[in-house]
């Protein structure tokens, strides 16, 4: 009787643990766009050629409107997935996200994918940069995200290290240390989008881990 009720134990957790795996492996599948199934949350960087007159403060939607040609800074604000300013035309932008970090171990609490669409040509680099309250200077990360569309299909590539984190050298000694956003260390967080005619790029968060060490 024992042996039996053993045996049914070890076949249950037997299936627990590959219906976990299954579930596992099914949330992290990638799509035909590259990008990998299961809930995110969408932003949209859309490049206009005039500015907007609006006043878009508390503006929640999942878009930011940003310059065609020339820089816009994001600035960053910890929290739950947010838009709080959508106009970027006038030079800044804000928008809310999630500590990436809290623990600066290299694995992330959710992932950054983007992709370049539009009409065929454009391009944009988009730089995380934040202030050193110990030197005064702002910092840039030395690692960006370069986005360009090409003609053809356009595929998602997983950008959680280069947009979550800053590479920057603090200590003063050549060497670059990794910082993730909202490191007390620093303050002022924001991505620079320096942009050459991109229209368009999206970014999809989801709540699944990268290692970027």
């Amino acid at each position: 009787m024992l042996k039996t009720w053993t045996d049914r134990v070890r076949r249950l957790l037997i299936l627990g643990l590959g219906l976990m795996a299954l579930t596992a492996s099914q949330a992290l599948a990638q799509t035909g766009n590259g990008a990998i199934s299961g809930p995110h949350y969408n932003l949209n960087l859309i490049g206009v050629d005039q500015g907007k007159t609006a006043d878009m403060t508390g503006d929640n939607g999942h878009r930011i409107f940003v310059n065609l040609y020339g820089n816009t800074k994001i600035l960053l604000f910890e929290g739950d997935f947010e838009v709080l300013d959508a106009n970027g035309t006038d030079g800044t932008a804000s928008f809310q996200l999630p500590n990436p970090d809290p623990e600066n171990d290299g694995i992330t609490a959710y992932s950054v994918f983007a992709r370049a669409l539009g009409k065929p040509g454009g391009n944009g680099t988009i730089t995380p940069t934040a202030f050193d309250p110990t030197t005064g200077e702002f910092l840039y990360s030395a690692e960006s995200v370069v986005l360009v569309r090409s003609t053809g299909k356009s595929t998602f590539d997983n950008v959680s290290r280069e947009l979550l984190y800053l590479f920057v050298d603090l200590n003063g000694d050549g060497t670059l240390e990794r910082v993730p956003l909202f490191d007390d260390r620093l303050q002022d967080f924001a991505w620079s989008y320096d942009n050459n005619g991109l229209k368009l790029v999206q970014l999809r968060f989801y709540e699944v881990p990268t290692n970027v060490n």
